[in-house]
């Protein structure tokens, strides 16, 4: 499974409260949802994401609450994947469920620069950035990986069913 796209960075302990607001919580439209992803930090991130970005991100991004909003609106946004040193873990468990990828790299903000283009294998989480410097991070495996290539959880669960 190969992601690509140019890189928006973000800094450490962005918190699913950044990602998507609490006052938008109760709107269950992922567009709607995409279009206030980010909003605190950068008020034309959908605009700028809805042409398809990778993220990439330093610690713990998508810490605090466990809302599954968090990973739609990035999603519906247009984001084709994260890269970050690390993340909270029901967001990433959120992000796999929705079909979203996420990577693991260490120091990846200081390895990777806004503006450039990454290629991520997300199975052996090699990333390609601008065609040439390669790194690498974690990939996804296991059962993960095959929710991440049906598009999601529902998408896997209605593959295995039929």
């Amino acid at each position: 499974m190969i992601v690509e796209g140019p890189v928006m960075k973000f800094g450490d302990k962005i918190d699913t409260d950044i990602i998507i607001p609490a006052r938008y919580l109760k709107y269950t439209d992922p567009q709607y949802l995409a279009q206030h992803a980010m909003e605190p930090l950068d008020p034309e991130f959908y605009k700028k994401a809805s042409k398809g970005i990778v993220i990439v991100a330093g610690k713990v991004f998508g810490m605090g609450s466990s809302r599954e909003q968090a990973a739609i609106a990035l999603k519906a946004a247009g984001v084709k994947a994260v890269i970050a040193e690390s993340f909270a873990r029901i967001f990433y468990r959120n992000c796999i469920n929705n079909g979203l990828p996420l990577i693991t790299l260490p120091k990846a903000p200081e390895e990777i620069n806004e503006g450039d283009t990454v290629k991520i294998n997300v199975e052996t989480g090699e990333i390609e950035v601008n065609g040439k410097k390669k790194l690498q991070g974690k990939g996804i495996s296991g059962m993960a990986l095959d929710i991440l290539k049906a598009g999601g959880i529902m998408e896997y669960l209605n593959q295995i069913k039929s």
